[in-house]
């Protein structure tokens, strides 16, 4: 009933007499009315212009009239879609050059000829608007550093956008990031004065660290005397080791402590 009410009276004789036409040529007409559908693929079926049973036929072999009934072929597999480098200026007004790869497919045939007109077109313009206006929001040092969080944001945007068309967006990945060659050295010197600073920091804390155990063993020595002269002794063994030409007259520590209270006395 809901047919008849789609088509009308006059379609159903249209119908009737090329379904007619088909018996009276029968087996030569067959070879008209069967159609193979591939496996990835799925036949959208129109017949007087309206979809038959509103779903789409295949996988397999597909039976139409060859007066009233025409048909399209939706190939299911998964389309990779390459965005060209789009010109994108970041929130902190840098110009850059973006680059993407989309991955979608068509889960549903009907809707992808019904709704759109040409859904591949359709897509692969409104992913070249969604990455510019994604990237369009977000600084220098987050697109560097978070692509695969803004890949997932224009991921999320485009399903919500193409669910209508029947398509089904798998993965977006950004591909590259083109600086201008000016704003490459600048950043490239700001990382070298970072490291300089770094550097310099932990240099100072060595020499803070190093003073603290002089300090620790000039108290430890002070304590021990005997310490200091084995220690004296010990460095000219590293002398005599390395340098076996160097002459070494050694004095004793007792000697030098004298000198140093007749000083003072005077």
């Amino acid at each position: 009933a809901n047919r008849r009410e789609g088509i009308g009276v006059c379609g159903w004789i249209l119908v009737s007499i090329s379904f007619l036409l088909v018996l009276i040529t029968f087996p030569i007409s067959i070879w008209a009315c069967i159609k193979v559908v591939r496996e990835y693929e799925r036949a959208v079926v129109f017949r007087l212009g309206r979809i038959l049973s509103k779903k789409a036929k295949g996988p397999g072999l597909i039976l139409i009239l060859p007066c009233t009934d025409t048909f399209i072929k939706i190939d299911l597999r998964t389309v990779t879609c390459n965005i060209p480098p789009q010109e994108i200026l970041t929130k902190d007004a840098v110009t850059t050059q973006v680059d993407g790869v989309v991955y979608y497919r068509i889960h549903s045939a009907v809707c992808a000829v019904a709704n759109v007109n040409n859904v591949h077109s359709a897509t692969f313009l409104l992913a070249q608007t969604t990455l510019r206006n994604v990237l369009g929001t977000q600084t220098l040092a987050q697109l560097l550093a978070g692509r695969e969080e803004i890949a997932h944001s224009i991921q999320a945007m485009l399903d919500s956008a193409t669910e209508q068309w029947g398509i089904k967006v798998a993965r977006v990945e950004i591909k590259d990031v083109r600086i201008p060659v000016a704003m490459q050295r600048v950043m490239a010197a700001e990382a070298e004065a970072t490291r300089e600073a770094r550097a310099k920091v932990v240099a100072a804390e060595g020499e803070m660290n190093a003073s603290k155990a002089l300090k620790q063993a000039s108290m430890v020595l002070a304590e021990s005397p005997a310490g200091l002269q084995l220690r004296y002794l010990q460095t000219l063994t590293t002398v005599a080791a390395e340098n076996n030409s160097t002459i070494v007259f050694p004095l004793p520590i007792n000697l030098l402590d004298g000198f140093g209270q007749k000083n003072r006395g005077g």
